[in-house]
């Protein structure tokens, strides 16, 4: 089928959509769909799939981030093109075009939910912006066809909300790209900072206020054996630094490819503090890689990590409630390789292409609610 995606962000940009991203399109192109990427005018190339970039404003808060602009070009194009479905991936600015170029050519559409905005933007105490936002993006949920989610949680919050048709599209990850034998004595040396004997706890994603990376401090302080990698970037970068100033923290920066893949493997516990996941990849990303995880008990990481059986979760309103768990896991390298072991077994089973083959009937199930 003809499907023309909307999405506000693209590659090269790193995060959690265009992780999902670069890894559905390879699948809809094996399955000979053609695709056409509506995305802002910072987008890369994408084998096998054209990409049309919309003038975008930059926003300055996130390096990378542009905001696409609405452009009546697009709603020419579609006309034009008359794809068999529209998929709208977060629609904010570029993808809320989308949505509404569709509608009114009577288009099948297609709406998946991935990050909580509105929490993000009342965690910088913006509640007048937060309630605006919530309004907006509800109004265009309601006029999809089919929508998506990545998690349980998101759904019953989306449903909640009345959002209708909601419906689960979790994502994957490559369990041969992120993988024990990536394990690297001489990653693991340059994220302990040349103390690769010491305990390990390791942390991806971006470094912004709504990831509650700050609270690892207070478990630092009671772990002196223990160091921490902090692997990303973000607007929250400079504070953190100055958070962890004392405590013996290794801000490694972006890391992609195999050097991302051998830090995840070179760690002894991941640990994600996190409360505002709507799916937690990373999460999934080191259960591949034979690292057990710790993560807050909140959002879609309930969905990935099972208590006890191939991860521990704490709860994230208690000030130090990271530390139980992972003294437990430090301590004990038995627990450390059965939640492993059975983390491995949850990422083997979240391939990518049944992934995709069920947001392939999330399409159809779309295009026939139109005829």
């Amino acid at each position: 089928m003809r499907i023309a995606l909307f999405s506000e962000v693209f590659p090269p940009k790193l995060d959690g959509i265009t992780t999902r991203l670069a890894a559905t399109l390879p699948e809809l192109v094996r399955l000979r769909h053609e695709v056409r990427v509506f995305a802002p005018a910072n987008a890369g190339a994408f084998p096998g799939v054209r990409v049309v970039r919309v003038p975008a404003l930059p926003f300055p808060p996130y390096p990378g981030l542009a905001a696409g602009l609405p452009d009546p070009r697009i709603s020419l194009h579609l006309a034009w093109w008359r794809p068999d479905v529209v998929h709208a991936v977060g629609p904010v600015c570029l993808g809320a075009w989308g949505v509404l170029a569709a509608r009114a050519l009577g288009l099948p559409l297609v709406a998946s939910f991935h990050t909580d905005l509105v929490r993000y933007v009342a965690g910088y105490r913006l509640g007048f912006a937060a309630a605006a936002l919530a309004g907006w993006l509800r109004a265009l949920h309601r006029l999809a066809h089919v929508n998506l989610c990545p998690s349980s949680e998101t759904r019953r919050e989306l449903l909640e909300q009345g959002v209708p048709h909601v419906g689960l599209w979790r994502g994957g990850v490559d369990a041969e790209r992120f993988h024990p034998a990536k394990r690297s004595l001489a990653m693991r040396h340059r994220l302990s900072d040349g103390r690769p004997d010491q305990p390990l706890l390791l942390y991806v994603g971006r470094l912004a206020r709504e990831k509650s990376i700050e609270s690892l401090a207070w478990v630092l302080d009671a772990l002196p054996e223990a160091r921490l990698a902090l692997v990303g970037d973000g607007p929250d970068r400079r504070r953190l630094e100055r958070v962890f100033a004392k405590l013996p923290v290794h801000f490694a920066g972006f890391l992609a490819g195999e050097e991302l893949a051998e830090a995840f493997a070179s760690a002894d516990v991941f640990v994600m503090p996190s409360r505002t996941e709507t799916l937690g990849f990373v999460a999934l990303e080191a259960m591949a890689s034979g690292v057990p995880v710790v993560a807050a008990d909140a959002g879609g990481l309930r969905d990935l990590v099972r208590h006890g059986e191939n991860g521990l979760l704490y709860d994230p309103g208690e000030r130090k409630a990271a530390l139980a768990p992972l003294r437990q896991l430090l301590a004990s390298r038995g627990l450390r390789l059965e939640l492993a072991r059975m983390g491995r077994k949850t990422a083997e089973n979240a391939s990518w292409e049944a992934e995709t083959l069920r947001l392939v009937a999330a399409y159809e199930d779309a295009r026939t609610s139109v005829t």
